[in-house]
């Protein structure tokens, strides 16, 4: 296995992180078992593993939404493990867009009320520039025509790119992304493909979980998961710059 990550300070890194989740009749299940990893600034890393190999649970610990049961969790300069649910909460909102498989817009919102309430909820963008930043992120997803409506409404594409301009509301240095084309066809992954790609160029990191071999072979970083271990983690030499 190749590191590539070498000496240079992450704003990812977890060290000897182990998640267990208790079942019936007092057995535990690991899903991450010991999991090292240093991901510097704008690196765009794709995750690669089978059902039940650690996915989803690597992106819920770099995420916060769940604490792993032992080692350490740092991102973005924050020590997650430190965090309450409250400190954890304004922390995510500051640091992280989090784009879903299954989109996560609310339902009784219109697709710009989601992107406010996004920003209403970490008070990063100030009061007066929140709705002219919607209106640009929708306008650079290509829904500058949908902002009014419901998500129901919308195709499974249009949906995503909603998500993913939502993510983008606090301008967030790090964009975490589960199976973010697992329910798109095979043109809107290419368009969502492309979106990424900007991002990366502006700056941002981009971890993403996903199946789709398409999407992993444009990332500059592929580390494949198996049984809640690193099977591999090596350099993309193919991926473009």
């Amino acid at each position: 296995m190749t590191t590539p990550a070498n000496g240079t300070t992450g704003i990812i890194e977890l060290a000897a992180a182990t998640k267990s989740y208790a079942l019936r009749g007092g057995q535990e299940f690991q899903a991450l078992r010991g999991i090292t990893l240093r991901i510097p600034a704008g690196e765009h890393v794709a995750v690669l593993g089978k059902s039940g190999s650690g996915k989803s649970t690597l992106l819920n610990l770099i995420a916060g939404l769940d604490r792993a049961t032992t080692g350490g969790v740092h991102v973005a300069g924050a020590d997650l493990g430190r965090l309450n649910e409250n400190a954890l909460a304004r922390w995510r909102g500051r640091n992280l867009g989090v784009v879903f498989q299954f989109f996560q817009l609310l339902p009784t919102l219109t697709v710009e009320e989601n992107i406010l309430l996004a920003m209403d909820f970490v008070d990063v963008i100030p009061p007066g520039n929140r709705r002219a930043r919607a209106q640009e992120l929708l306008q650079r997803v290509g829904l500058s025509d949908q902002a009014a409506k419901l998500p129901s409404t919308l195709s499974g594409g249009q949906q995503q790119r909603a998500a993913i301009a939502r993510a983008l509301a606090n301008d967030p240095p790090i964009v975490l992304a589960d199976e973010p084309t697992g329910n798109l066809d095979t043109e809107t992954a290419a368009a969502v493909d492309a979106l990424f790609h900007t991002l990366i160029r502006e700056g941002k990191t981009l971890l993403i979980v996903t199946h789709d071999a398409s999407l992993a072979k444009t990332a500059h970083r592929i580390i494949q998961l198996k049984d809640g271990l690193v099977l591999a983690d090596e350099r993309n030499n193919s991926a473009a710059a």
